[in-house]
């Protein structure tokens, strides 16, 4: 497995560079960036090629392969939203995301699928959701980048079984799972899940949950929570992956350094170091 980090475990005040330089001291493999609405984001829907492809350039310098492109962007412009132009909105947001992706030589993109609200019918939103994956879907083959489908708290996609046959029913190659652990963690087990996504998972996102909490109070740094890591590292053994393993965790208010330092430290523990000593 490749050891990543998304761009957001680090304080929003770092440049692209500072956040490069970081990843590659605490010895990433890979970094995932992502697609904001304006600056100060490292990539926005303004970002042109020529920026786009200067942090390509510092991430070579750095020897960070950025992996894949993220954005919190689809919670505000849901593709299953009953609103056309919301929906619009939120395709071109995709189709960002591929360009940029394309660009930088990233091999995904995560994708929320929609989210179900009061008043919108869970069927209609996984019709609408439907429609635009497929569509964009085509547009990820020509450009040959997967797009990954994250389980969040969006009261959708709610167990292994309903995801896995929603990404049949879109029948593409370049349409997969992005497993985040500690979402699923709240009502399901990791090694439930990644057995039935199986060669479906794209990437894989951790952060840790304690279950007693059952809110968003309840996500905590890796090994302060419930799960299992071992568990999590043995389930994904198992099933052959050998994709990119990334927390997306918060930086803390008042010590982000020893945060960093310690989840780098438990995540090649646990995703690099353990599988040798196993052997």
């Amino acid at each position: 497995m490749k050891i990543g980090v998304n761009a957001w475990c680090f304080p929003a005040s770092m440049n692209a560079g500072e956040v490069l330089q970081k990843a590659e001291e605490y010895a990433y493999d890979g970094i995932e960036l992502n697609l904001e609405d304006k600056a100060p984001g490292i990539f926005t829907m303004d970002s042109i090629q020529s920026d786009i492809e200067s942090i390509k350039q510092q991430a070579e310098k750095h020897n960070l392969e950025i992996y894949s492109i993220s954005t919190d962007l689809l919670w505000k412009y849901p593709l299953s939203s009953k609103d056309p132009d919301t929906r619009e909105k939120g395709i071109a947001v995709v189709e960002k995301m591929l360009s940029i992706a394309e660009i930088c030589g990233a091999s995904s993109v995560l994708v929320v699928p929609g989210i179900v609200r009061e008043g919108e019918r869970y069927d209609e939103v996984y019709n609408r959701s439907m429609d635009a994956i497929k569509d964009l879907a085509e547009k990820a083959e020509q450009k040959k980048i997967q797009i990954g489908i994250e389980n969040v708290w969006n009261d959708f996609l709610l167990s292994p079984l309903e995801f896995s046959s929603y990404i049949e029913e879109i029948g593409s190659d370049y349409v997969g799972a992005y497993l985040d652990i500690g979402n699923l963690f709240r009502t399901g087990y990791p090694d439930q899940w990644i057995e039935l996504m199986k060669n479906r998972i794209v990437n894989v996102h951790v952060k840790d949950f304690k279950r007693s909490a059952g809110n968003d109070d309840g996500f905590v740094p890796l090994l302060a929570g419930d799960l299992n890591w071992s568990a999590v590292a043995e389930s994904l053994d198992e099933v052959g992956y050998e994709g990119y393993v990334a927390p997306e965790i918060p930086p803390h208010k008042h010590h982000h350094e020893l945060l960093l330092k310690q989840t780098a430290e438990t995540m090649h523990y646990f995703f690099k170091v353990r599988r040798v000593v196993r052997k």
